[in-house]
């Protein structure tokens, strides 16, 4: 199972690509897509959506699976998040996988076993899980959006057990 988590963003996107095969983890990519702050949002977004393609043709990821937008204080902020989270909606609907998307909370419980982790918390169990060595460095968002692949893998395989189950 080869997945692409996405961390969306509309100036930085966090892309991670994980395959998941016979019980282990393993680190395809991962990276930050950058769209310039002068840049107007719908050239951004175009921006963002060719590289994303460019990324998925490439890495042929089965599923995508991408953080909703939380909102808080900043509705803005959440907005623009759900434009870029569309997208990798796109993405999927034109590589013709299947989408998925995850609450932080879930994102953070799945990979740190508690939802309200900090970002050093969600990244040192990303190396973790993904057996990095320590000497691995990489950008905020690109490790939330490897967060999202194992989050979402994880998901599949506790369904997979779970109908499994039901038909037993």
């Amino acid at each position: 199972m080869r997945v692409l988590g996405i961390d969306p963003g509309t100036f930085k996107m966090g892309v991670g690509i994980i395959e998941y095969i016979n019980g282990e983890f393993n680190l395809v990519y991962s990276g930050v897509l950058k769209a310039s702050r002068n840049m107007p949002i719908h050239q951004r977004l175009d921006l963002l959506h060719k590289k994303l393609l460019e990324i998925s043709i490439k890495y042929k990821p089965i599923e995508i699976a991408a953080e909703q937008p939380f909102v808080s204080n900043n509705v803005k902020t959440a907005i623009a998040i759900g434009q870029a989270q569309s997208v990798a909606m796109i993405i999927a609907g034109c590589q013709g996988v299947e989408f998925f998307n995850y609450m932080p909370t879930e994102i953070k419980k799945s990979v740190t076993d508690y939802g309200l982790s900090t970002k050093m918390q969600v990244y040192e169990m990303v190396k973790s899980i993904l057996e990095l060595p320590d000497s691995w460095i990489e950008k905020e968002d690109a490790t939330d959006a490897l967060a999202v692949a194992i989050c979402h893998i994880n998901n599949m395989q506790f369904s997979s057990v779970l109908n499994t189950a039901e038909y037993m």
